[in-house]
């Protein structure tokens, strides 16, 4: 997620320098909304299914699915073909070799859709068909194999993601306080039975009303933080499960700032077919955070 940058727009004050942290806050959120609707991203997920021994057929990707001996394995019938980077992948493959960190992204071309009206997303359709991938995936003790779809209909309705009008004073000063060395932190996901692992370098703290309030913050790329976080608005005009937000590198000195106008939605807050992590339970703040993105109008559901 793209990270906040500070700028003199937020330092300064006077209708111009609000104007141009507007402008800014404008500029990067279109940009995190286009990368959000790419054709194969996740909100052109059209299913989440955990493999087993049973051979799986799944809905819109070809391959029978299932968990073997040697780990996950797809069994390609006649003129089935998924492609591994440059490799095209026929027949019986088994996928572990593939999963570097545990995960696989495998690319196919259904030319059995969309023929003669372009397909239901508007996808690359017609006669070349329509472009998919296969990511498969460990979560927990299992793997999940989770089909995309450049025709997917919940792509093709998506109309945006509202949000609050960026305000400077969301943009808050902290303090990054350091733990003696980083720790392994488990939290839950939206899915019962699966954890996810985050390295904590330790907390960033920041005033507000009088109090002193703490965010345990996970490693991200280049000395950045990622804050998983609830606040008083969850569930009301914010997702309920959690919001992200991505605090740049602190200074020598421990001092970062937080920006809560760039507080996004994980893909759980748009799609079931998601394993999103929720935050760890310290990071509830008692207040309203009337910044960032607000929950979406609608999201695919697996019903």
């Amino acid at each position: 997620m793209s990270a906040a940058p500070r700028t003199a727009a937020r330092t300064a004050s006077g209708p111009a320098a609000t104007a141009a942290f507007t402008e800014e806050w404008t500029a990067w959120h279109e940009a995190h909304e286009s990368s959000r609707t790419e054709p194969l991203g996740i909100l052109a997920a059209t299913g989440l299914h955990w493999l087993g021994r049973t051979r799986l057929r799944a809905p819109g990707v070809p391959g029978a699915w299932s968990v073997g001996p040697q780990g996950p394995l797809v069994e390609l019938a006649e003129g089935e073909v998924l492609t591994a980077g440059d490799e095209e992948l026929r027949g019986t493959r088994q996928l572990a070799p593939l999963m570097h960190d545990g995960t696989v992204l495998l690319r196919f071309v259904d030319r059995s859709a969309g023929q003669g009206d372009g397909g239901a997303g508007g996808g690359d359709a017609g006669a070349e068909g329509v472009d998919g991938l296969a990511e498969v995936s460990r979560r927990g003790s299992g793997v999940m194999l989770r089909p995309r779809r450049a025709d997917s209909p919940y792509l093709a309705s998506f109309t945006g993601t509202k949000a609050y009008p960026a305000d400077p004073q969301w943009a808050i000063d902290a303090r990054f306080v350091a733990d003696p060395a980083p720790t392994a932190r488990r939290v839950e996901a939206v899915l019962p039975g699966i954890q996810h692992t985050f390295s904590s370098p330790g907390r960033l703290e920041f005033e507000r009303d009088g109090r002193t309030h703490r965010l345990t913050a996970f490693a991200g790329a280049d000395g950045s933080l990622t804050v998983l976080f609830r606040d008083a608005t969850s569930g009301i005009t914010t997702y309920a499960a959690s919001r992200s937000l991505t605090v740049p590198a602190p200074s020598a000195d421990g001092s970062a700032v937080i920006d809560f106008n760039r507080a996004v939605n994980l893909p759980c807050a748009y799609t079931d077919f998601s394993t999103c992590p929720v935050p760890p339970r310290e990071n509830t703040l008692p207040f309203c955070v009337d910044a960032g993105e607000k929950v979406p109008a609608a999201r695919a559901s697996a019903a």
